[in-house]
């Protein structure tokens, strides 16, 4: 049972009064029939937790439980999964959509990509499953047992002597190579189309979060609260609540380390910025720079952001512990966050700008189990 929490400190706090009244087109829906084809696929865990409910002063809490998805400990292998089954239909049929011909066609192919953890992992397992190759970029920080993770999925691995964007950089350089692709959760201008199927692949999780969310009777949530690191879940989450013709428009908080907030300095700039990121225990959340794809989406549909120190996320993490919730500091950054919003020194202003009252039904996601961020006592940055 949590202890009753109030933030010590003045979060950073951003807010866009406009955001729900934003709508945009919906995702496609077919990557949800392929994940359900998928072996040892199933939705994953989303958990009423009463005395969370109690504690923030709203009606319901649920947390969306991603510590074990498709066998992995993290929401990842959603998006990599429908990414590499549309860049290996490509392959197959051609740019043209017609059936390519020759054994050209059916040859394997590298995917390519930098992660600090869990992404990697979970495009080298689903090259392993579609029977390709996988080369992981891996930044400095990565703890070295999620690297042996990636590496016991059978892909070759470089480590990079620079934070995750050079390890990116250094991913899109590799997959220029011949038969090589290039499948990374982040975007930039000219590199759009695979990310965008990473994004549709998330949209799995919230159609997921709906149909819990009706069998409990629960009606629509009044918050949503998503960790954000390079933000393309969070773009997936913003695409699925936006698009609603129904006039059920949850308020979108987006939550990042304070050591790594790239999505709230763009916000308060009006523009992307890239930061310098510090070392943090959310090192799935370490990213400096939004996806170029996911920087419009994010600007116009969420209603805020966030920041959280590692001592409140693993706060957090300990909490949904005692309460049967398995996450790791990446995951459980979505408590923090709320608790930084809804509790404090003007605490009362940030629940009216969003819409929160004693009813609200508040739904968090916690993206990862603690598996996914092993720890380590030489001052190693963990990994998610």
């Amino acid at each position: 049972m949590p202890e009753d929490f109030t933030s010590s400190r003045t979060p950073s706090w951003f807010v866009r009064p406009a955001a729900r009244s934003w709508r945009c087109a919906p995702a496609p829906a077919d990557a949800r029939d392929f994940h359900a084809s998928l072996p040892g696929y199933a939705p994953t865990p989303l958990t009423e937790l009463p005395a969370l409910a109690a504690e923030l002063g709203v009606g319901r809490v649920f947390v969306k439980d991603e510590s074990s998805r498709l066998g992995l400990p993290a929401f990842k292998a959603l998006g990599a999964s429908w990414a590499v089954r549309r860049v290996l239909d490509g392959r197959t049929r051609g740019l043209n959509g017609q059936a390519a011909d020759g054994a050209g066609a059916a040859a394997p192919v590298t995917l390519v990509t930098a992660t600090d953890g869990n992404h990697g992992r979970a495009v080298a397992r689903m090259s392993r499953l579609f029977g390709q190759r996988a080369h992981v970029f891996v930044g400095h920080g990565v703890h070295p047992e999620a690297v042996a993770a990636i590496e016991d999925e059978g892909a070759e691995v470089t480590r990079v002597a620079g934070p995750y964007d050079e390890a990116v950089r250094r991913a899109a350089e590799a997959a220029a190579a011949p038969d090589s692709v290039l499948v990374q959760d982040t975007a930039w201008p000219g590199y759009e189309r695979i990310p965008a199927w990473i994004v549709e692949g998330y949209a799995t999780l919230c159609a997921e979060i709906d149909d819990r969310l009706a069998l409990a009777r629960a009606g629509a949530p009044g918050l949503v609260a998503v960790p954000v690191g390079v933000g393309s879940l969070a773009q997936a989450v913003v695409t699925h609540y936006r698009s609603r013709r129904d006039g059920r428009a949850p308020a979108l908080l987006a939550v990042e380390p304070e050591n790594a907030a790239g999505l709230a300095a763009s916000l308060v700039a009006g523009r992307p910025v890239t930061v310098a990121t510090g070392g943090t225990t959310m090192a799935g959340l370490n990213c400096g720079t939004v996806s170029h794809l996911a920087w419009p989406v994010l600007r116009d549909g969420l209603d805020a952001a966030v920041t959280v120190t590692d001592a409140e996320s693993a706060r957090a993490a300990a909490d949904l512990a005692s309460l049967g919730v398995s996450s790791g500091p990446c995951g459980a950054a979505s408590l923090a966050g709320v608790r930084a919003a809804l509790t404090g020194a003007g605490a009362d202003g940030r629940r009216a700008a969003l819409g929160l009252g004693p009813a609200s039904v508040v739904v968090l996601l916690s993206t990862e189990g603690p598996a996914a961020n092993p720890h380590t006592t030489s001052g190693t940055i963990t990994s998610s």
